[in-house]
């Protein structure tokens, strides 16, 4: 675990909302490796259309608090709530049902597999139409995955396997999409074009709870962000006023 300066106070959102308005709700969420206690009562909600980013040092439990809303891993206390209806025991095929899509970190595309075919994968548990107009979607916002469909996934750049791993995400037409690390391992332009995309899957209506290790890039596209630091949130507010926040900007932007 690397170590950072502490943040401390929390400031709330400047309008907390309703569970009626809730996509995702977290409430005193504790979750276990073994006897590691990784996430220590966490708090939190994302509203339909938002992007809301949590950021934090590695180890902090960004990707736990993602693998414990999508079934992954089991929360042994508290309430995790989709659309307001609790998904804490549910096994992670389910939860992928009623509208969770995860591009995990590391992307975990099959790589003896075709981009088609992944994406085939991504809506597994749908038929109809909706699945070609969905497939469409995926091509469109990512025409490099639509020259490379017959390609193996595994001999795609990092970039075009991220762009998988997130086109598989939203082919499981998800409430909301759960990204975890999106620009790791890649150059600062694709960096830029990931997070255009982002931006543009979230003005088409797709609500997105957001990983980063690149906080500065992270609250640029998001409205609201948690602050996720040995296990808990230690502050909350507008992305704007976490970009602002002088212990933030110290601690996770790089600044001294």
């Amino acid at each position: 675990m690397s170590s950072q300066p502490a943040v401390h106070g929390q400031s709330g959102p400047p309008a907390a909302q309703t569970p009626a308005e809730r996509v995702l709700e977290l409430n005193g969420v504790h979750t276990y490796y073994g006897n590691i206690h990784a996430l220590k009562g966490v708090t939190m909600d994302v509203a339909p259309g938002e992007i809301v980013t949590l950021i934090g040092s590695n180890g902090a439990g960004k990707s736990t608090t993602l693998r414990t809303i999508s079934g992954i891993e089991r929360a042994r206390e508290g309430t995790v709530r989709l659309n307001g209806r609790d998904i804490t025991k549910m096994p992670a095929h389910e939860v992928v049902a009623l509208g969770v899509g995860h591009a995990p970190e590391g992307r975990r595309v099959f790589s003896r597999m075709s981009v088609a075919e992944n994406l085939d994968l991504g809506a597994f548990r749908r038929s109809g139409p909706d699945v070609a107009t969905d497939l469409a979607r995926v091509y469109d916002l990512f025409p490099r995955l639509k020259e490379r469909r017959t390609q193996k996934a595994g001999t795609l750049s990092g970039g075009e396997q991220q762009m998988l791993a997130i086109g598989r995400a939203l082919m499981t037409q998800p409430s909301v999409l759960l990204l975890d690390e999106p620009s790791m391992g890649l150059s600062p332009i694709l960096t830029e074009q990931i997070f255009k995309i982002i931006s543009e899957i979230n003005d088409q209506g797709t609500t997105v709870l957001l990983v980063e290790q690149n906080a500065l890039m992270a609250l640029n596209v998001a409205q609201r962000g948690y602050v996720l630091q040995t296990g808990k949130i230690i502050l909350s507010d507008t992305a704007a006023n976490l970009a602002a926040n002088e212990q933030v900007r110290q601690a996770y932007l790089g600044e001294i």
